[in-house]
């Protein structure tokens, strides 16, 4: 078991502030589920927040119960448990949240509960397109690899999960990997003082796992509205320039101020609804635009995204629109830490994937110091990847 006295954690008090934002942040995701255990690392999730904690109250009821909001996710390398609590009721809930979290009492007619509401969870994304191609775009940009996985699991997968095999998920893996507990309120939480610089807890070394070649496939465009995803690998992670990652992604945004609105929205008139985006992991990173396309658009979108790349990784983007991009950058990285429960997100996550600590300012200097010739050597790179799905697909 992971001892709550040897989980790092990072305070920000601001006096201001009448709520108090908790967040733990756990570095083991869907991608360390076992082979034929996919699925395990959300259902555990599940559990974890249903776990009996005040007076045999799941986690979840008693924060809410306090007029607080808490939930979680998982991802493809972490989970993140959080709650924004009265700042009065702040000592308890970090309590009785790590408590919960890292000391559960696992329960089948709870394990049951929740594998119907993963079902019910599996059930809607596979009725949305806009999910699905997420999940088919990461198989094809990494095929045969843990980072291909869809998150959930499948649904024959997440059935055969027993409480015996959910249970010793969280022994050997869960409480295995490193953790980080960030708090953003008006004071500290009573048993957090001083615990700024609590030892790291027992991080289990992640090995890289090789990457095979993108499955690149023409795609079968639907004769209805579909959602297409064209992109490619970016680099991983701990590349301390996939900075230029994000800001061509804000080159490529929905925003107004974007290469691709202009190109894609205003003069082509042939979608309304896209947006870009890149995520770094242990191995590479993905990037991509998502677009929803009607019937006959599909290919033309997919012709502009690959042009303006294409002119990008050949001459760079002009001034105006590399400075619209990177002060977008910009502005999410300020927003974020404006919102105490975004800031403590940011600050839990970082803790649990980065050697260094997780600082603003260094942040907004990274995101300056990324120039033309950046963005061309990151368009060029995801050319060199560069893949196209879409769903629905035509029969």
């Amino acid at each position: 078991m992971y001892p709550a006295d040897r989980v790092p954690v990072t305070l920000v008090v601001d006096e201001r502030l009448r709520t108090t934002s908790i967040c733990l942040g756990v570095a083991y995701g869907s991608r360390h589920d076992s082979v034929h255990q996919g699925g395990l690392a959300h259902v555990l999730e599940h559990l974890l927040m249903s776990a009996p904690v005040a007076d045999g109250e799941p986690l979840v009821q008693y924060i809410e119960r306090l007029g607080g909001s808490a939930n979680a996710e998982t991802g493809l390398e972490h989970m993140v448990f959080y709650a924004q609590v009265d700042a009065q009721d702040a000592d308890a809930v970090v309590e009785s949240m790590l408590s919960g979290i890292l000391a559960p009492e696992l329960d089948a007619v709870v394990l049951e509960s929740e594998r119907a509401a993963v079902l019910q969870e599996l059930a809607a994304a596979a009725a949305d397109p806009a999910d699905v191609v997420q999940d088919a775009f990461l198989a094809a940009l990494f095929p045969g690899h843990p980072l291909g996985r869809p998150v959930g699991g499948s649904v024959e997968e997440v059935r055969a999960l027993g409480l015996e095999a959910v249970g010793e998920g969280h022994r050997s893996a869960f409480s295995a990997s490193p953790m980080a507990l960030a708090v953003v309120g008006p004071s500290i939480p009573r048993g957090l003082s001083g615990r700024e610089a609590a030892p790291s807890g027992p991080a289990r070394v992640r090995e890289s796992v090789p990457l095979r070649p993108v499955h690149a496939a023409a795609p079968a465009w639907p004769d209805e509205f579909g959602w297409v995803a064209v992109g490619g690998r970016s680099t991983s992670l701990a590349d301390p320039g996939r900075h230029r990652f994000t800001v061509l992604a804000n080159l490529f945004g929905g925003h107004a101020s974007s290469l691709l609105y202009r190109k894609l929205r205003v003069e082509a008139g042939i979608a309304y609804s896209f947006e870009s985006w890149d995520r770094g992991y242990t191995e590479a990173g993905a990037w991509r635009v998502l677009i929803g396309v009607d019937s006959g658009n599909g290919g033309k979108a997919v012709d502009i995204v690959i042009r303006e790349l294409e002119g990008l990784a050949a001459a760079g983007p002009s001034d105006a629109d590399l400075d619209a991009a990177r002060r977008q950058a910009r502005m999410r990285l300020i927003l974020g830490t404006e919102t105490p429960l975004e800031h403590a997100r940011s600050l839990a996550l970082h803790a649990v994937s980065r050697p260094e600590p997780w600082n603003l300012q260094s942040e907004l200097d990274r995101i300056a110091a990324v120039g033309a010739q950046d963005i061309q050597q990151a368009a060029a790179e995801v050319l060199s990847d560069l893949i196209t799905v879409v769903r629905p697909e035509r029969p």
